[in-house]
Parts: structure tokens; C-alpha cells; sequence
């Protein structure tokens, strides 16, 4: 079975939203991932069924989306019904399943803003070529910078499930772009763009984007579905760093 998340922005005036977790998605357009090639990624599990990525940060703390976690508001399930998979680009072999401790949900997470948690996890990772943390973006990267997105969403809308790790190349844009197609304008949200049939889907929610080694993003939301032509929202890392830093230390 595959459980929910990335929050899917119906309508763009309205942003009338679904949770990215029911069901809808994957990396859309991708390519199967090499083995080590992203070891910071996990699938992030609830009652032992993928529901969202993650990013290793260190030993002990994973990085996701709020809305991965969330029962209401900022109230997170229980930490018990989660456990991350570390170590493999194979959703069910290959690699470890740790416990997950303790959830942090960003206080001001609502509206698809400050769409983050932390995750403590029971414990601590061995690193190894396939298992590593990835370093904390603290700067605005370049519009139009080729960004790395990865995850084990739906490879469209209501579509197949991956059993191997996808990943894509999206570009980052302008705030003024992305507002012209989300109908958000807020410094937190990353805008990465893509041609038609490609992007980030269902499953892919908590996941990351990278760009020079370094975690640049957090999946959050598409906008009128998997694979449309506008841009892809994240949760910027260099705006959250702090907070980011904080909650795991």
C-alpha cells in the first residue's frame, strides 16, 4: 500500500489543496536513481506504509514536511506510528528501518507556508556510502539554477508507484514567477519549474532538492496536479535554517 503526501493546489486563486498524501504522487518524467547516489534520502513510513521522503541532517534528525506528520493544525500523530527507511533505492528491500522518537512540527506551519518538520529519531545511523547526511543550504541559490529532486511519488497524477528511487532536473524561478502561477508570493517557498510531465507527485512530499550537494528545498506542492507546466513548491531551506538548526541539535 502507499498512504498519502504532496499537497496538490487545485486551484490557484483559491488554493483549495489536498494533502500530498492521498495517493498522487511521484518524481513525474524521472529516471531511476544509482545506488549511494542520493544516501541522504529516506522513505518516511507510517504504520510501515511510504507516505512521504526526507532528508537525512545527521545521525539522529530527519528533515520532512509538516503536512507528512500532521493530524490537525500543528498537532503531529503520534511519533510511534512512523519509522524512516535509510540505505537503499529499493522502496521495499535493501536497506534499514529506524524508529522514529520524536516529531517537531514548525509552529507557524499553515497554507502551504513554513511546511517542515523535524524528526528525532529513536537511533542514532551508522553513515555509509549509502547512508549519509546532506549539508543545510544558508544561502538564495540562483534563479534558473539546475535543482535535483527525488522521491518515490506517483509517476502522475492517480498513477503508478515506483519501486525504485526517481529523480529529475527542475530550474529554479523568480518569487515574481511564482506567484504569477501559484498566486503565493512569500520569500519561504522555492519555485522550481518544469516542462509538462515532469515534476514532483504524491510520495514525494518531505522529500529533497538539492543543488551542489546541498539541501536547497523540502517538497511541498504542485499546482493543478502532477506534471502540469507550473512550477513546483518547496520549502526553502536557506529561509528555515535557523529553525531548521534549532529543532535539530
Amino acid at each position: 500500500m502507499f498512504s498519502k503526501p504532496i499537497a496538490i493546489i487545485l486551484v490557484t486563486i483559491a488554493l483549495a489543496a489536498t494533502s500530498l498524501a492521498d495517493d498522487k504522487h511521484r518524481i513525474v518524467g524521472g529516471q531511476n536513481a544509482a545506488e549511494g547516489q542520493f544516501p541522504h534520502q529516506i522513505s518516511l513510513r507510517r504504520n510501515k506504509q511510504h507516505t512521504c521522503g526526507g532528508s537525512i541532517i545527521s545521525n539522529k534528525y530527519v528533515l520532512t514536511a509538516a503536512h507528512c506528520v500532521v493530524q490537525s493544525g500543528i498537532t503531529p500523530y503520534p511519533a510511534n506510528q512512523f519509522s524512516i527507511y535509510a540505505g537503499s533505492t529499493n522502496r521495499v528491500s535493501g536497506g534499514i528501518e529506524v524508529a522514529v522518537a520524536n516529531i517537531k512540527v514548525h509552529e507557524k506551519y499553515g497554507n502551504f507556508l513554513n511546511d517542515l518538520a523535524v524528526l528525532t529519531l529513536a537511533k542514532s545511523l551508522s553513515f555509509s556510502k549509502k547512508i549519509a547526511p546532506i549539508s543545510l543550504q544558508n544561502r538564495e541559490i540562483p534563479h534558473d539554477a539546475q535543482v535535483l529532486i527525488s522521491g518515490w511519488g506517483r509517476l502522475s497524477t492517480n498513477g503508478d508507484i515506483p519501486m525504485q528511487l526517481q529523480y529529475n532536473t527542475l530550474n529554479a524561478v523568480s518569487e515574481r514567477r511564482c506567484f504569477a502561477s501559484q498566486g503565493l508570493n512569500d520569500d519561504s517557498i522555492l519555485c522550481l519549474a518544469h516542462q509538462k510531465n515532469n515534476g514532483a507527485c504524491n510520495g514525494d512530499s518531505g522529500g529533497p532538492a538539492t543543488y551542489q550537494g546541498k539541501l536547497v528545498g523540502v517538497a511541498g506542492f504542485v499546482v493543478m496536479g502532477c506534471g502540469s507546466r507550473n512550477p513546483d513548491g518547496y520549502a526553502k531551506v536557506s529561509h528555515h535554517i535557523q529553525w531548521i538548526q534549532r529543532h535539530a541539535a
